[in-house]
């Protein structure tokens, strides 16, 4: 994903494959990216998200944007060895949709968990607390989501996110898998409004399917990629303005 959305920050699982750098990143990328698997049952979500969507989903639309990253990255290293640039533009835009839908589909599947097994509920502490405070309320927040992700135009993602330069949440929303989100943003929770998420069950009540997917909600992951962006990080004002509510 491209540096909008804070890759390194992510908290998702590691691309398989990845070799031990010398210096640097921790783990080097890998030479080429696979599809990680979900973390739970296609029906795990049911009834709120209905097997043959997870499953349709996952093995179609995920595995198509591994598919379409690994191409761009090989088209991008042919043109540097050839010298010739004439189709960068387009490699370009390659490049940041496909690793857009490789990242983004990986913070969804893992933001999401079986209704009463971890879906469900809502933010507690410091991500609370955050909540309060940026948008007056779980309540205030939840319709604030809701409305921005029923909104989008076309395809794209709802996004509550951190932005250490405004030292505040705060819900964009994406269209397509990359556009319109700001830079350095770093995602903690993500909706998918593309239709393909949603349309065997809901057709086009985009509204009734975000409703329904709050059931499934994974706030323990959403606050674990809180505090992974929040610790130590005092001088942004995460933690510490958490503590002085």
């Amino acid at each position: 994903m491209p540096d909008a959305l804070g890759p390194a920050l992510a908290t998702a699982q590691e691309p398989p494959g990845g070799r031990r750098a010398p210096q640097g990143d921790r783990v080097a990328p890998p030479s080429e990216y696979a599809l990680p698997p979900l973390p739970y049952a296609y029906d795990a979500l049911e009834p709120h998200i209905d097997a043959q969507t997870m499953r349709i989903h996952h093995d179609k639309h995920h595995a198509g944007y591994v598919a379409g990253l690994n191409a761009a990255l090989k088209k991008l290293a042919e043109i540097r060895s050839t010298g010739d640039y004439s189709n960068i533009q387009q490699l370009s835009r390659l490049l940041a949709f496909h690793a857009g839908g490789y990242f983004n589909h990986i913070v969804f599947w893992n933001n999401m968990a079986p209704e009463n097994k971890g879906g469900g509920g809502r933010a507690q502490g410091a991500l609370g607390h955050a909540i309060a405070r940026d948008f007056g309320g779980v309540k205030k927040f939840r319709e604030h989501f809701t409305a921005a992700a029923t909104s989008v135009e076309g395809n794209g993602w709802g996004v509550l996110g951190y932005h250490p330069a405004l030292r505040r949440l705060v819900v964009m929303t994406m269209m397509n898998q990359q556009d319109l989100v700001t830079t350095g943003l770093v995602p903690l929770l993500m909706c998918d409004v593309w239709e393909h998420a949603y349309y065997l069950k809901y057709q086009n009540r985009r509204a009734d399917y975000i409703n329904a997917w709050w059931n499934v909600v994974n706030w323990e992951n959403v606050q674990e990629r809180y505090d992974a962006r929040c610790e130590a990080r005092d001088s942004d004002g995460c933690m510490a303005s958490a503590r002085n509510m």
